[in-house]
């Protein structure tokens, strides 16, 4: 191998759903709905929110920018993967690294987002007489913006470590979008340091914030159980119950999904593990708000009657 670093593949052929073909007219049928489904119900999320001021809360701010995130993540895994199951799914090195840099980024934003929105629960909950000064529009505004910036800057250099690698092949990845462990499969550079790097880096932006968000619902849950009335207990966990479902629906199927070895037997196992948390949840999320939460319900009515 040369001193100097160069990549030897410049097209990488995406295998898709090979080993479900039978299942191709499913996929064919089913992907454009959720696309639909998940564009449509997270613009009518951000569009509620700006149209309606009984929505201007922090809370409702936050999901905005859990639907945006959901669109970004959407937008670049399902297009890509109706056009690997209509054709050979040939995409370009660099076009795969790109895939792999705005979905890298959009998980590691929405873990950010959710503990932050864990914490917006603990203060409104916890807190209920300093919440409107603690989480004012200026801290809601510079949180979303330092997430923003946290998830891109740091994938922008796990992205570059990438390119430094070298790439001779072969140029097929089992997979229908470009993930990380199929990527680095292609390199026949020493990737143990970068890996343990990789490792160490996801430390922050996904234990941290899953133990950010434990954490405060311990707290919830403290405060929740020294509130004497059933209907006041109730009213707490009713605020709560939507992100504790999309926390526990989005940790579960991720956590889950990288946690299964990347073996032959396991592969097809492991694409439908990523199907739902990169095509299903972000699908389900708007929904899941929708029918948890009276002020989205009362103003997605209001929306219908008009």
């Amino acid at each position: 191998m040369g001193s100097i670093n160069q990549t030897i593949v410049t097209e990488i052929l995406l295998l898709g759903f090979q080993d479900l073909l039978h299942f191709k007219m499913l996929f064919l049928f089913f992907l454009p709905v959720f696309l639909i489904l998940t564009v449509y119900g997270n613009i009518l999320i951000i569009w509620l929110v700006a149209s309606n001021s009984s929505l201007q809360s922090p809370m409702y701010f936050f999901l905005t920018q859990l639907s945006i995130s959901d669109l970004l993540l959407t937008t670049t895994i399902v297009p890509n993967t109706l056009y690997i199951i209509c054709s050979e799914g040939v995409i370009s090195f660099k076009g795969c690294i790109i895939q792999f840099y705005f979905y890298a980024s959009s998980i590691v934003f929405e873990c950010l987002l959710l503990s932050i929105m864990g914490y917006d629960r603990y203060l409104a909950i916890c807190n209920p007489l300093r919440y409107s000064s603690l989480m004012n529009p200026m801290v809601c505004i510079t949180l979303a913006i330092m997430s923003w910036m946290l998830s891109f800057s740091t994938e922008l250099i796990v992205m570059t470590s990438i390119i430094q690698l070298q790439f001779c092949g072969p140029n097929r990845i089992d997979h229908f979008f470009c993930d990380l462990g199929p990527l680095l499969e292609l390199s026949c550079s020493d990737t143990a340091l970068f890996e343990l790097e990789t490792l160490v880096s996801c430390v922050p932006f996904t234990l941290f914030p899953l133990i950010i968000i434990a954490v405060s619902y311990v707290y919830i849950i403290q405060a929740a159980l020294r509130i004497s009335t059933t209907s006041g207990r109730a009213k707490v966990f009713s605020t709560c119950s939507s992100h504790l479902t999309v926390v526990s629906i989005f940790y579960g199927t991720l956590t889950g999904n990288y946690m299964i070895p990347s073996k032959r037997k396991s592969l097809t196992v492991n694409k439908i593990a990523s199907l739902l948390y990169t095509v299903v949840t972000p699908m389900i999320n708007p929904i899941i708000y929708s029918l948890r939460n009276k002020d989205i319900r009362e103003a997605v009515g209001k929306f219908l009657v008009k």
